[in-house]
């Protein structure tokens, strides 16, 4: 079987032999069979798990490079009154350890309606989309990692 073992970034490399259109979440592997829009089965095999970013490329042992697209997802775009309510929102939504795209003037994530109205009793101001989902990595590496830790309540606290 062909294996995938390295990851070429966007903008490094010039032609790819075919795509594979994958969501977010079937972007972050590390060893998985594969196959792409055109039909090439390959055994996708990183040294670790990683999150492939919409333009990458995954190199074949054969020499080939297949082109990684981001599947169009359900998002939502938020956008803040200026830059500094737009910061407010995004440290909302880390507090929160969800995968989040962002950029300038908007952060994408994933459509929840828990969140959408969290956001929106913020003064967000929220628009659904279908779009590819390209989310940050995370602090300790190139995936995007959840950490979760426990979070003392009001009570638990006093009682310190």
């Amino acid at each position: 079987m062909i294996v995938g073992t390295s990851i070429v970034t966007r903008g490094a490399w010039q032609e790819a032999a075919d795509t594979i259109t994958l969501d977010e979440q079937a972007r972050h592997r590390r060893r998985m069979a594969m196959v792409s829009d055109g039909g090439i089965a390959f055994l996708l095999d990183l040294p670790e798990a990683r999150l492939l970013k919409s333009g990458d490329a995954i190199q074949l042992d054969d020499g080939r490079l297949i082109e990684v697209q981001a599947k169009p997802e359900n998002l939502l775009e938020v956008r803040g009154r200026n830059a500094r309510h737009l910061l407010a929102l995004a440290w909302q939504i880390g507090n929160r350890h969800l995968a989040a795209e962002i950029h300038a003037e908007r952060v994408l994530i994933r459509d929840d309606p828990v969140i959408a109205t969290m956001l929106e009793g913020l003064g967000a101001e929220l628009r659904r989309i279908e779009s590819g989902f390209d989310p940050e990595g995370g602090a300790y590496g190139n995936a995007h990692s959840v950490h979760h830790h426990h979070h003392a309540d009001p009570v638990e606290a006093e009682a310190l």
